[in-house]
């Protein structure tokens, strides 16, 4: 799949290393931060009706993307000072929403703690607050030395779209990830997955210190980031909230539920202070959801 026509791209200098980021659209500013494994091709399909009233700042993740590789282990305080230099290279000095999917969603949360002065809210959108669990854990380590050895053969993809974006997604989708997945430099890429994923601590104990208003959103199917999930983290923040969207997996809701993530993020975009006085009556967990009350 070829990018999509773009804003005004530039390699930003930052303390991992170059970032490439894009800025395209008007507006209050919005930081979008993809999943690991993938790129900032994921937001293909809701970029054009979210600049369409918000400058969106796009970053390409360390060592993914049109990013560079940073040489050594990072962490997710790397990442978040990496989004502050890119901020402050852009001038950007008012406070920004940031939306993450997955690994963007953790470096959204410690971007939130530790500079909260630049945060207006935060959207996660499948990222489990969690470490990894066991079974996660073992597969990971059995498909990295697997991929650093062959690269992305079809087993290696196969068990990574699943993951991704469940059994049963569009070819598009399915192929917008193979392709980010494999374009990086391998080397970089497993080193990126060590750290941002197999070293990723428990991100639980960081809630209490997220002063900004902040929504969880997880896939109806996702199995490893459940609307239980999400709704037991959002009860952590002082100002949270959580919401359901429509697929499995962590990226799956981003791809294939475009709209229903335009709708929800630009309705807690215009009031993200709502977001723990707004409830759902129905339980139904199919379609999109309006954002919960943790009250």
């Amino acid at each position: 799949m070829d990018r999509p026509s773009t804003g005004a791209v530039a390699s930003v200098p930052t303390r991992l290393g170059p970032l490439g980021v894009e800025t395209v659209g008007s507006g209050p500013p919005v930081l979008l931060w993809h999943s690991l494994f993938v790129d900032s091709t994921t937001w293909v399909r809701v970029r054009q009706p979210l600049a369409a009233t918000r400058r969106l700042v796009i970053v390409d993740g360390p060592a993914h993307g049109r990013s560079a590789a940073p040489r050594h282990p990072f962490t997710l305080d790397d990442c978040a000072g990496a989004a502050l230099d890119v901020l402050e290279h852009l001038g950007i000095d008012e406070p920004v929403d940031w939306a993450g999917n997955a690994w963007g969603g953790h470096v959204g949360i410690t971007f939130a703690a530790a500079h909260p002065r630049r945060l207006r809210s935060l959207a996660t959108i499948g990222a489990p607050v969690h470490a990894l669990t066991a079974p996660e854990r073992r597969q990971i380590n059995l498909l990295v030395p697997l991929y650093r050895a062959v690269g992305p053969i079809r087993p290696v993809l196969g068990a990574l779209t699943t993951a991704l974006l469940g059994a049963a997604a569009d070819p598009e989708a399915i192929t917008l990830v193979a392709e980010a997945f494999s374009a990086p430099e391998r080397g970089g890429m497993a080193r990126a997955i060590r750290s941002a994923s197999l070293d990723r601590q428990d991100l639980t104990p960081t809630l209490t210190s997220v002063p900004a208003p902040t929504l969880f959103a997880a896939g109806a199917e996702d199995t490893a980031w459940t609307p239980d999930d999400a709704a037991a983290a959002a009860a952590r923040l002082p100002r949270g909230g959580w919401a359901v969207l429509p697929g499995a997996g962590h990226v799956a809701p981003l791809l294939e539920a475009a709209p229903a993530v335009v709708d929800l993020l630009t309705a807690f975009w215009r009031d993200p202070d709502a977001v723990g006085a707004l409830h759902r009556d129905s339980g139904a967990r199919s379609g999109p959801q309006q954002p919960q009350s943790t009250s």
